[in-house]
């Protein structure tokens, strides 16, 4: 399961949020695993730490996707939305 986003052009693109992410997790599933990776833009509170923000992910995405609860994070990744 993965969760892409398309990239906006013109005015679409400046609503972006100001930091984009990927997050990957995994779960054992049927005697193997389901691994998943979410990826967006997010636009922090002033005062929120990366670990903030980990944790709102993590809680909004496995909230979203409850066959996702205690899974493993393979990777998590958090950087300014700019070139």
């Amino acid at each position: 399961m993965t969760t892409q986003t398309q990239q906006p052009t013109g005015p679409a693109a400046q609503q972006q949020g100001s930091h984009h992410f990927i997050l990957t997790l995994q779960k054992p599933y049927q005697g193997g695993f389901v691994t998943a990776t979410f990826t967006n833009t997010f636009t922090p509170r002033p005062d929120d730490t990366r670990a903030d923000i980990y944790k709102v992910l993590f809680e909004q995405v496995t909230r979203a996707n409850p066959e996702l609860a205690n899974a493993n994070v393979l990777f998590f990744s958090l950087e300014r939305n700019q070139l």
